[in-house]
């Protein structure tokens, strides 16, 4: 990859947000960290609607039978290199829905993960925190 794709994948990564089930609690967290009052745009992260233009895959809730054929197709169609974020317990492991008829488990049963957040839900600091440390591993290059 070029100096300029590379430089360009650091500063500004944009951001899919799939949810795949569970309590929202994550989600209505994910959408407050990329509020004014949190301000992740000094960070360059920008939330993006197709996953065709989206750098990193931010998945919370736990992996459904219904849902794991469509996580798959998005993250497929996104373009190389990409990243997956796993935000919440239930993406992370399944937590309280873990060993239910319908549930796989966490993300990292069908895709590989590049970073966890976890908590019920986590905070917004948390999930920065956790992006910030993504875009970290990606500027080193892992």
């Amino acid at each position: 990859m070029s100096l300029l794709k590379k430089w360009a994948r650091v500063r500004s990564p944009w951001l899919l947000h799939f949810n795949t089930g569970g309590c929202n609690g994550c989600d209505i967290e994910l959408v407050a960290a990329l509020t004014p009052r949190f301000d992740v745009e000094r960070f360059g992260i920008l939330l993006e609607g197709s996953p065709r233009h989206a750098d990193i895959l931010a998945v919370t809730g736990p992996v459904t039978l219904q849902v794991k054929d469509r996580l798959v197709r998005i993250y497929e169609q996104m373009p190389e290199p990409k990243y997956v974020i796993a935000i919440g317990s239930c993406a992370c492991s399944g937590a309280p829905f873990k060993d239910c008829y319908n549930v796989l488990g966490g993300v990292d049963k069908i895709l590989p993960v590049d970073a966890y957040v976890p908590g019920c839900p986590p905070k917004p600091e948390a999930i920065i925190d956790g992006i910030v440390k993504l875009i970290k591993k990606i500027k080193e290059g892992k």
